[in-house]
């Protein structure tokens, strides 16, 4: 339709011409209520806001000499997330001379990812990256 008569007619029946695809061959327009238009296109993009899925990471930095007690109390923190719904980022750093004792860190994280396999899985076996072994842990689903 020309422009002229579809502005012609969009000024006789009250409402507004909006362009709709500008970037199709014609433009692709529409008569219709533009402040309604814009309410709606709002709406869906509140919609679909509400439908996005946020993950939440939380750390627990372990210690090549970590203690007994104090592992445990990671490890029930790391527990509580999981069932939370969080992913758990499990870090082992090193420092000086405890870099020559790489096997120590991978055995306790080993450990760890064993005792809370029943509430998580790793995303990934766990990685040295200088001077830190690192590995992520998914919630399991329900």
């Amino acid at each position: 339709m020309d422009i002229q008569k579809a502005r012609q007619l969009a000024e006789d029946m009250g409402l507004d011409l909006v362009e709709i695809s500008p970037e199709a061959k014609p433009p692709v327009c529409k008569i219709l209520d533009f402040g309604k238009y814009r309410f709606e296109q709002s709406k869906k993009i509140k919609e679909a806001k509400k439908k996005q899925k946020i993950v939440l990471t939380k750390e627990i930095r372990l210690r090549p000499k970590i203690e007994e007690h104090d592992y445990n109390t990671k490890l029930k923190q790391a527990i509580g997330f999981l069932e939370k719904g969080y992913k758990v980022k499990l870090s082992i750093r090193f420092k000086g001379r405890e870099l020559a004792h790489k096997d120590i860190g991978r055995e306790i994280i080993e450990r760890f990812i064993n005792d809370v396999g029943e509430y998580g899985t790793p995303d990934f076996k766990p990685k040295f990256e200088s001077r830190v072994f690192v590995t992520v842990i998914s919630p399991k689903k329900k």
